[in-house]
């Protein structure tokens, strides 16, 4: 049972805050649940602290998508970050959830956080500037859908890249559903796709039960990640403010250690998203995921 608390529609999409008996509060989107009070914790720290940790000193971040703030709001919790650039396309579902989302009412505030509205893509091409970490907190790679654009090998390549610092700099993308049936449909091929453009490439995943299933992210850099579950959690200790609900090193290292049949299907993966290539994807989507 639920009841809807508040609802709106923009040029892109319809939203509803909707108040739902086991998971708290929920954001919804086109009808497909992005986040829920009780565990979006577990998303949103697994997305953004893993690659920071591994980052020397990550000081710059761009957020593709995020428009929620939930992301924007782990990120800020490094001491060592100075500035966070937000790049979501849609206006209005960045005021609601800045209006209703009261738990990342700090990090629309922070004076390091920079809201831009505008297409990632267009965006990254257009600034001169490059950072440290690029998160992907964006829909899954559906075609036709509103963000397969950047999800395929050329943009990683000719886009991302370049706007990373050299070769210290990470990039993290969500990558859709990684369960036992669900991993086939996007978390493989994002993972093989960003193998053709980084050196080292490392997919995680945990459960996350708003979701009804286990959540894929995909980890990529030209310096290799070779922290211990000790030096994460040291680092952790010194950079973070707060206490983490979830992630620590031992947390980190057993959810990118992957089953074998995920292993098997990541070692043996064909598929790359190419702009020409792509892959109707039947089934689960969370589309606009935290967009």
């Amino acid at each position: 049972m639920c009841s809807i608390l508040h609802t709106g529609a923009t040029q892109y999409q319809d939203i509803q805050l909707l108040d739902t008996k086991p998971f708290g509060k929920a954001l919804v989107i086109d009808g497909k649940l992005q986040s829920a009070e009780i565990d979006e914790f577990i998303y949103h720290e697994s997305l953004v602290h893993p690659a920071l940790l591994h980052h020397s000193n990550p000081r710059s971040i761009f957020i593709m998508g995020g428009g929620e703030g939930s992301t924007a709001r782990e990120i800020l919790r490094h001491r060592t970050v100075e500035k966070v650039a937000m790049c979501d396309i849609d206006e209005e579902v960045v005021e609601f959830c800045k209006s209703y989302l009261v738990v990342n009412t700090e990090a629309f505030a922070d004076p390091r956080l920079e809201l831009i509205i505008n297409d990632a893509r267009a965006e990254l091409q257009s600034r001169e500037d490059q950072f440290d970490v690029i998160i992907g907190d964006l829909a899954d790679p559906i075609e036709g859908g509103p963000c397969y654009q950047l999800y395929t090998k050329s943009f990683y390549e000719s886009v991302v890249k370049p706007k990373l610092n050299q070769k210290t700099g990470i990039f993290v993308t969500q990558a859709g559903p990684a369960g036992i049936f669900s991993h086939t449909e996007v978390f493989s091929c994002i993972y093989n796709t960003l193998k053709q453009v980084f050196k080292y490439v490392v997919p995680y995943s945990a459960h996350v039960p708003s979701y009804a299933d286990t959540w894929g992210w995909v980890m990529a850099s030209d310096s290799p990640f070779d922290l211990t579950a000790e030096a994460l959690d040291l680092r952790m200790n010194q950079r973070i403010r707060g206490e983490s609900r979830y992630l620590d090193g031992a947390t980190f290292s057993s959810s990118s250690t992957m089953s074998k049949a995920v292993r098997n299907t990541l070692q043996n993966e064909t598929h790359v998203y190419t702009d020409e290539g792509a892959r109707f994807i039947y089934g689960y989507n969370c589309a606009y995921k935290h967009g």
